[in-house]
C-alpha cells in the first residue's frame, strides 16, 4: 500500500514538474507576440482619439501618470502626449466615468489645450446589450460624435445630452449611459485644458512599477 502511495505520489511529481515546465516554455515563446500585438493594438487606440496628422513623436512612449477627480476615480490615470515638432500639441486621456448604469466605463479621451475633444473611445464597459452599449464603436458610430466638440467651460450648455438641453443624442431606453460618457469626455476635456504648465512635473508610467 504504501509502495503504491509513494509510486502515485512521484508519478503525479513528474507530471506536475513538466507541466510547469512546458506552460513556463510556451509563456516565454508567446510573451513577445502577446507584448507586441498589445503594443500594435494600444497604438491603433490612440490614434483613434488623437489624428495622426496633429503628431510626429512616439506617443506610446510619452506616458504619464495624472491623478485628479475629473478623471472619476482616485487613482492615477494613463496620459499619453502627443508632440508635433517638440511642442505638446495634444493628449489621450485615460479616464473613469463612474456613473455608468451598470458601473464604471473605462474610457480614453483624446483633447487639445483649447477644450476640444479629438476623439473618445469606450475601452471597458459593462452596460445592458442592445441598449447601452451603443457607445461601442463596433455597436453604433455615436462614439464620434464627439470628434471636433469643444467645450466651453463647465456648464456648456452644449456638451450634454439632449434630455438635458444638449447636443448628444441618448439611446432609446437608455439615457444614463450616454449621459455618463458624455459628462466623462467633458470632464476630460476641461482637464486638458489645464495641462500645459503641469506637464513637466508628471510621473512617468514606468514610475509606477519601479
Amino acid at each position: 500500500m504504501l509502495a503504491t502511495i509513494r509510486k502515485n505520489g512521484i508519478t503525479l511529481a513528474v507530471f506536475a514538474a513538466v507541466t510547469t515546465g512546458v506552460t513556463a516554455i510556451i509563456n516565454a515563446v508567446t510573451k513577445p507576440t502577446i507584448e507586441h500585438q498589445t503594443t500594435v493594438q494600444q497604438k491603433i487606440l490612440l490614434d483613434q482619439v488623437v489624428p495622426t496628422s496633429l503628431y510626429n513623436n512616439a506617443i506610446q512612449k510619452e506616458c504619464y501618470l495624472i491623478t485628479d477627480p475629473a478623471l472619476g476615480t482616485a487613482k492615477p490615470h494613463a496620459l499619453y502626449l502627443a508632440r508635433k515638432e517638440g511642442k505638446p500639441v495634444a493628449v489621450a486621456i485615460e479616464t473613469t466615468a463612474p456613473d455608468g448604469y451598470s458601473g464604471a466605463i473605462q474610457m480614453i479621451v483624446g483633447a487639445d489645450f483649447s477644450g476640444t475633444v479629438l476623439g473618445v473611445r469606450v475601452v471597458e464597459h459593462h452596460e445592458t446589450p442592445g441598449l447601452g452599449d451603443k457607445i461601442e464603436l463596433r455597436i453604433s458610430n455615436w462614439i464620434n460624435s464627439f470628434n471636433g466638440k469643444k467645450v466651453s467651460g463647465p456648464n456648456d450648455p452644449h456638451f450634454a445630452v439632449k434630455k438635458d438641453g444638449g447636443d448628444f443624442d441618448q439611446f432609446t431606453g437608455a439615457t444614463i449611459t450616454p449621459r455618463a460618457v458624455v459628462n466623462a469626455a467633458k470632464r476630460a476635456a476641461l482637464l486638458a485644458e489645464t495641462l500645459p504648465p503641469k506637464l513637466s512635473s508628471l510621473a512617468d508610467c514606468g514610475d509606477a512599477n519601479e
